[in-house]
C-alpha cells in the first residue's frame, strides 16, 4: 500500500511493534538494514491475481530473509505495507509500517492473516484515498470499514493479533486483499478502475525513477 498524501500527528502518539506497545523505535525497522531491494510486481502479473498459499514452515532463514527484503523494498517505494506477492512470492505474508489517524505508528509482519468479521452494528465505513505500490502512481477514494483486526502468526509461528483504526485499518484490509488475489482497484467501479489504470500509465515511469533513486540512496 502506498503512503497517504498526509496523515495526522500527535505528540502523545504511541508505537506498536507486532501489536505490542514499545517505548521507542528507529525510523526504519531494523529488518530493512539487512534487506535488499526487490522488484515490485505490477497489476496484470499473474501472481497478484490469485490467492496466495498458506505458510506451513516457520523459523526458516529463507522466511527471515524475505521479510528483511520486503521491509527494505517497502521503504524504497515509500510504502506503508507490502504483501509477498508484490515481490513475486505467492505466500500469505505482509509487512507494514503505518500510522493511524491518531498518529500511532504500527510496525511488523504477519503470516496467514485472517480478518475478523465485524458485526453489522460495529461496521462503519470510511471513504478515503487509497493507492498501491503495484498500481504505481494514482490514488482513488474507496470506502472500507474504519476498524480491522488481523489474526495470524509471526515468522516463528507465534500467534499475533494486529488491530487498527482509520488509515491503519485500511492498510490491514488492503494487504489482506493482496493475499486473496485482489487489488484495491478491483473494488472500484469500472469507470474508476479504468481511470486509475490510465493514470498509472502516465505516472509509472516517474514513480519507478523515484524508487531507483531512493534504492541507490539507501544502498549507499
Amino acid at each position: 500500500m502506498s503512503e497517504p498524501h498526509s496523515h495526522a500527528s500527535d505528540t502523545e502518539a504511541r508505537i506498536f511493534v507486532q501489536g505490542q506497545p514499545v517505548d521507542s523505535y528507529p525510523d526504519f525497522a531494523p529488518e530493512a538494514a539487512r534487506g535488499e531491494t526487490l522488484r515490485i510486481t505490477v497489476v496484470g502479473e499473474e501472481v497478484l491475481h490469485r490467492p496466495c498459499a498458506e505458510i506451513t514452515e516457520f523459523g526458516t532463514p529463507e522466511l527471515t530473509k524475505l521479510i528483511d527484503d520486503m521491509f527494505h523494498t517497502m521503504y524504497v517505494a515509500d510504502g506503508v505495507g507490502l504483501a509477498a506477492n508484490q515481490v513475486d512470492v505467492g505466500i500469505r505474508l505482509f509487512v507494514f509500517d503505518c500510522t493511524d489517524e491518531d498518529g500511532n505508528r504500527h510496525v511488523g509482519h504477519i503470516l496467514n492473516p485472517v480478518l475478523d468479521e465485524l458485526p453489522a452494528a460495529d461496521r462503519h465505513l470510511d471513504e478515503a484515498g487509497e493507492g498501491c505500490l503495484s498500481v504505481p502512481g494514482p490514488h482513488k477514494d474507496l470506502a472500507r470499514p474504519d476498524h480491522a483486526v488481523a489474526r495470524g502468526v509471526d515468522k516463528d509461528g507465534n500467534p499475533v493479533v494486529i488491530s487498527g483504526s482509520g488509515y491503519f485499518a485500511r492498510c490491514l484490509q488492503h494487504e489482506t486483499d493482496h493475499l486473496n488475489g485482489y487489488l484495491y482497484i478491483d473494488r472500484l467501479s469500472k469507470r474508476d478502475r479504468k481511470d486509475a489504470l490510465k493514470k498509472m500509465e502516465s505516472m509509472k515511469d516517474e514513480v519507478f525513477a523515484r524508487r531507483a533513486e531512493k534504492a541507490a540512496k539507501l544502498a549507499g
